[in-house]
């Protein structure tokens, strides 16, 4: 094991100057930092190209696999950015663990966002689902030009589902947790959708701008502090529902629990929470067949 697997991981929220904003910029890029996605990325990419997203930024922590390969077959050059990203950074007078993906976020934001008029830092078990419209660009008039928009997890469980079934992630799995925003472990939290060129404080699911601080909206533009945005008062999809495929069958679960965290310094700690997690999704579902009813209907290509 590396020395910095037994040391804490250390979350902090990154102060930068926003990009200024070039002249033609427009349309919305995805931020994800990846490994190994090989099996699901592919279906991801081809639903938010159809819903919109001008550009994907692929922060890569060193896949073996063939998500590279996949990522440039699907993807033009125009569409695509891969930065190696080897997320192992630690702090030299605390020796906690940085994180990463919150760095990548930030050099995200620094380097690529005066391009566009939206940038949204989602993981690839995530999904925007446009409620209203038929593009995540038409969805987000829903928040009324805020540039922060926060959109909580719907956390999808098992659907029954007991090895990995043949039909893509999006339309085998139904079942998510019935209240997103009931606090409950790592089952709540929130994803963020902003105008980079307004940014000046980033965190991996929390982002602050020059105009309105850590104020944040729903995705129909209704206003909260940071800390109220945990109330049910904020919840919203009425325009924009993002899906949380967190754990796919049993099979992939356990592949998942295998695999482990970068950041966790502990195998054990890491599986309890994965399980934890899972089973208070499963003990309480409900069905939402939205992402299935909207690809059926628009006629999504998910795969080649």
């Amino acid at each position: 094991m590396f020395g910095w697997k037994a040391k804490r991981h250390l979350t902090r929220e990154l102060e930068i100057t926003p990009p200024s904003p070039e002249k033609n910029r427009h349309g919305i890029a995805i931020v994800a930092c990846v490994k190994n996605e090989e099996t699901y990325i592919e279906e991801w990419v081809r639903f938010h190209r159809a819903v919109g997203i001008r550009h994907f930024h692929i922060y890569d922590d060193g896949s073996t696999d063939a998500t590279l390969q996949v990522l440039h077959d699907v993807l033009s050059p125009a569409e695509l950015t891969v930065v190696p990203w080897k997320m192992r950074m630690m702090d030299s007078g605390s020796a906690e663990i940085l994180n990463g993906q919150n760095i990548a976020f930030a050099h995200s934001i620094l380097n690529f966002g005066g391009r566009y008029a939206w940038m949204a830092f989602i993981d690839v078990d995530e999904f925007l689902l446009p409620r209203q419209g038929r593009t995540l660009e038409e969805a987000l008039q829903g928040a009324g030009g805020f540039p922060n928009i926060s959109l909580p997890w719907h956390m999808f469980g098992h659907s029954g589902h007991l090895t990995r079934p043949p039909q893509p992630v999006c339309l085998s799995y139904t079942m998510r947790v019935s209240d997103p925003m009931r606090q409950n472990l790592d089952a709540s939290n929130f994803k963020c959708i902003v105008d980079p060129a307004e940014v000046t404080g980033v965190s991996v699911h929390h982002f602050k701008t020059r105009s309105h601080g850590d104020i944040t909206a729903n995705d129909a533009g209704e206003t909260f502090s940071r800390r109220k945005r945990k109330t049910s008062e904020f919840y919203s999809s009425k325009f924009i529902q993002l899906n949380h495929y967190y754990a796919r069958s049993q099979q992939e679960l356990r592949e998942k629990v295998d695999r482990g965290w970068s950041f966790d310094g502990s195998s054990e700690k890491y599986k309890r929470k994965v399980l934890s997690t899972i089973q208070y999704i499963e003990d309480n579902v409900i069905e939402d067949r939205q992402m299935v009813d909207f690809v059926n209907e628009n006629a999504i290509a998910l795969h080649g």
